[in-house]
């Protein structure tokens, strides 16, 4: 069996796709959900990497979850309260501490449809952008239920409560200029030059020091839930660890002398 999140790698850029197509890319398996957790490991273990692009092969972002099993209540959604409820949370659950717990910046390349957990997993990358003919849903009470992957926490945060609310409480799709206008996106292309744009962006967050944007990303995601002196506190000790980098002081040589700056994790 193939693997469901097919990863490539350029140079400091790595590519994660969402592969299966057939079934618009909806997580309905615990092995998927798995399989995402352990390539957030990974990529935090590899100081090589630098930066992630997130995408989904096919028409399809991600879809969520798969109606169909749903409807027959098999797999994820099989057996009592206690079960259903301890499948959510092993499997769907682990996506969302895993992908912010991610050191590495994640671009989210929304390519069509991000649906339910799909929309939610997009919202939990650094930056996203969105092709022009693609649509995004907080769909879940369109199917009598809630949102479960993390998104009344996400939502919220990314466009504020009364849009979150709107989006949460219709189940409506919107598409992508009016994502743009919510700011859920930072940027809508043709859809024949997202994954050039979204390389591009990738590469301009890789010519920095891994250590450097790694470290900002944990502040801004600390950021949001303690207060400004407990952040300068972290600020400082963070600083006090980037002065004493190889790269920061390779980065400091080439500023001073206008040349690229030529990093190795050190």
């Amino acid at each position: 069996m193939e693997p469901f999140l097919l990863v490539e790698r350029d140079g400091p850029v790595a590519i994660a796709t969402f592969n299966c197509p057939e079934e618009r890319n909806a997580i309905t398996r615990p092995e998927q959900a798995d399989e995402v957790v352990a390539f957030c490991h990974a990529m935090t273990r590899d100081p090589s990497v630098r930066a992630i692009v997130l995408t989904g092969a096919g028409k399809a972002f991600c879809a969520g979850g798969n109606v169909k099993d749903m409807a027959s209540r098999s797999g994820m959604f099989a057996g009592s309260p206690y079960q259903i409820r301890n499948n959510y949370r092993t499997s769907f659950q682990m996506i969302g501490p895993a992908l912010t717990e991610l050191e590495v910046p994640v671009i989210a390349a929304i390519n069509g449809p991000a649906i339910g957990l799909g929309l939610d997993i997009a919202c939990m990358a650094d930056v996203r952008i969105m092709a022009d003919s693609a649509v995004v849903a907080e769909s879940y009470v369109k199917l009598g239920i809630i949102p479960g992957g993390g998104g009344a926490w996400l939502l919220p945060r990314l466009i504020g409560p009364q849009r979150a609310a709107l989006m949460t409480l219709t189940g409506d799709a919107i598409d992508a200029a009016t994502a743009l206008e919510y700011g859920l996106v930072a940027e809508v292309v043709p859809a024949a030059d997202l994954r050039s744009r979204a390389l591009a962006l990738a590469g301009r967050i890789a010519a920095n020091p891994g250590h450097a944007t790694r470290l900002a990303k944990r502040l801004m995601r600390e950021g949001a839930d303690v207060k400004l002196d407990t952040l300068q506190q972290m600020s400082s000790a963070f600083q006090a660890l980037s002065h004493h980098t190889a790269d920061h002081h390779e980065a400091v040589d080439a500023f001073l002398n206008k040349r690229p700056g030529q990093f190795r994790g050190e």
